[in-house]
């Protein structure tokens, strides 16, 4: 690190054992059995439902359709910051707290109404999956206007790991370096499922 004119912080830098774990920028890295997992720490957890409760609860009276456009990028944004880590279990829980807090935010908004009433004018069927909070599409009801984001939806793409000895200053690992990230491009470009 001193060739880069790098140093370690020394207020920032703490030793801890892997079984314990760390966070670092919203991941915790912790030894789990004989795989070392990074997942959503908890903080992270707490800080998108806290938002996410925080928008609902300041759009009481608005329409579906508005809340639904607040939410989804919170959503999103956070899913997708977090799908290099072993986080599809957290996903799962993510979207089962939001809908937990949606079902409520529908019935403050109409506690004369039932159970039954609420999820057939706010709650829908979107492929095999019921209980998707969107708003009514098409008349027939076979199309939705806006639904709201899941986490499940994103895929868990794992990081390829570059080699310890590689330096992108030195002219040696050029050509390992370029094939990586015109690797790296048609991914983003194509899908995985032309390297598979």
């Amino acid at each position: 690190m001193a060739a880069r004119g790098l140093e370690l912080s020394e207020e920032k830098t703490r030793i801890t054992h892997i079984a314990e774990g760390f966070d670092f920028l919203g991941q915790t890295v912790r030894k789990y059995g004989r795989q070392c997992l990074t997942k959503p720490a908890k903080k992270s957890i707490k800080s998108l439902l806290d938002k996410v409760r925080e928008i609902i609860k300041g759009n009481a009276t608005a329409t579906q359709a508005a809340l639904i456009r607040l939410l989804n990028p919170v959503i999103r944004g956070w899913a997708v910051y977090h799908r290099h880590s072993a986080a599809k279990t957290t996903f799962n829980r993510v979207d089962d707290f939001i809908w937990h807090m949606l079902w409520r935010w529908a019935k403050r908004r109409h506690p004369a109404k039932g159970a039954r009433w609420i999820k057939k004018r706010y709650f829908r069927t979107i492929g095999n999956r019921n209980g998707g909070f969107a708003t009514k599409g098409s008349a027939d009801g076979k199309t939705f206007g806006l639904r709201l984001f899941r986490a499940m939806t994103v895929a868990i793409t794992r990081h390829i790991k570059v080699p310890a000895a590689a330096n992108p200053f030195d002219p040696a690992w050029t050509k390992n370096l370029d094939r990586r990230r015109a690797l790296k491009r048609s991914v983003k470009l194509f899908g995985a499922s032309l390297w598979c």
